[in-house]
């Protein structure tokens, strides 16, 4: 049986289905290191700006350990959280492989060295890309330097998708190993839960005093500025314009951040309370029900690793529109099929996409399908058969250098 192990800063709420479906597979034997516990407590989120809670279970059906830590999160940075004893429990462990959850924290790079001192092989994964955020020269350069001293230390990435196997090209060459390991949520758990849902839509919508018979169009992530809410509240403006009320859809934002009050502040000058509503922060299993009632959901971020809601919200089977630097974008959205793509930032775009979903019901349900025909090819089962492939290519080079290591002790 395959010894692994994986480090991770701290219990995430995307992961642990994946985990309990990887631990139990019965060619690997599982250890979860976690740099922190704070998740599992109500904590205040940076990103969110309120105080969290997940209320779905984060460490249920796989074995999970807890370094000991120096400095503990959040907030999450280079140096929180920090821990010891990283070198010493890989060495315990006699691991045959170590997965690495993001390379930028000095948890991790305590992690390469360690495993590079005791011959473990690392797969690295994250969910960066060329259009993450800008960079200067300076800093590209520094980059530039950074992988070219990494490259050692990792034996393969495991890419989430297409824009994520662009940069790890880029940076660790063409010849790097690179095993596909798309960016995945609970799909059944979606799907189920917005079906269960779906006959309680006129309940929902009277409970958040919606008129009968108008589109929904809703938004959930942080309010930050990167996902740029408020380009969809300029563009919804727009749209909605000259349309009598009847004709008007509401647009519901789901999340809190520190963007809210500048969010709220335009709607309040334009006078659109009635029709654009901020619904706060809502944890994971309270969203199915907001998936099932919209019929195009928006995500018009700048530099978007992926997100996962996009995931999500295709699995309760919806249209989606997203801009062209949210990362999933070529993997999970095509123009005109599931849903619309758009320059980011381009507001009069978001408005005109939004006026072709949103002129026929019809449209907007024949993506969805098409959004739930798509997202069943990013599935944890894939996940764990690229994960598999991998561990199993890092085991063999790590009994091979073993061999050759003993070989050579045999002639001396």
């Amino acid at each position: 049986m395959l010894r692994a192990a994986y480090l991770l800063s701290h219990p995430i709420q995307y992961q642990s289905p994946l985990l309990r479906r990887l631990a139990a597979q019965p060619s690997v034997d599982l250890t979860v290191l976690y740099a922190s516990d704070f998740s599992l407590r109500s904590y205040n989120d940076e990103g969110f700006g309120v105080p969290v809670a997940w209320d779905v279970p984060l460490l249920d059906g796989y074995r999970a350990e807890f370094l000991p830590r120096l400095l503990d999160g959040p907030p999450i940075h280079f140096f929180r959280p920090l821990c010891h004893g990283i070198f010493s429990r890989l060495r315990r462990g006699n691991f045959d492989v170590l997965w690495l959850h993001g390379y930028a924290s000095l948890n991790s790079l305590q992690a390469l060295l360690a495993a590079r001192l005791l011959g473990i092989p690392v797969l690295l994964r994250t969910d960066s890309t060329l259009i993450d955020h800008p960079r200067g020269r300076v800093k590209l350069f520094a980059k530039n330097l950074f992988f070219r001293l990494l490259r050692p230390f990792i034996f393969g990435v495991l890419s989430v998708g297409e824009q994520n196997t662009a940069y790890w090209r880029h940076y660790l060459g063409a010849n790097s190993r690179i095993y596909p390991m798309p960016y995945a949520v609970d799909n059944d758990f979606f799907a189920e839960q917005a079906a269960l849902a779906a006959p309680q839509r006129e309940q929902l919508r009277a409970a958040l005093g919606l008129q009968p018979g108008r589109a929904v169009i809703l938004f959930a992530a942080k309010l930050i500025a990167r996902k740029r809410c408020i380009d969809l509240v300029e563009a919804y403006l727009l749209h909605t314009k000259n349309l009598p009320e009847s004709a008007r859809p509401y647009l519901l934002i789901v999340g809190d951040g520190e963007e809210r009050a500048a969010i709220e502040a335009r709607i309040a000058q334009a006078g659109a309370a009635h029709d654009i509503r901020l619904l706060g922060f809502r944890n994971q299993t309270e969203l199915p029900p907001l998936y099932d009632f919209c019929d195009v959901f928006v995500l018009p971020s700048v530099h978007e690793p992926w997100g996962l809601a996009i995931n999500e919200v295709m699995a309760a089977g919806r249209a989606v529109l997203v801009s062209d630097q949210v990362g999933c974008q070529p993997d999970l959205v095509t123009d005109g099929d599931n849903g619309r793509v758009v320059p980011a930032g381009d507001i009069p775009a978001l408005a005109a996409a939004l006026h072709s979903l949103l002129r026929d019901p019809q449209i907007c349900r024949a993506m969805g399908e098409r959004s739930r025909a798509r997202i069943a090819q990013f599935t944890f089962d894939h996940d764990i058969t690229g994960l598999l492939t991998a561990f199993a290519d890092a085991a063999r080079w790590k009994q091979n250098r073993h061999a050759n290591s003993a070989r050579m002790e045999s002639h001396l």
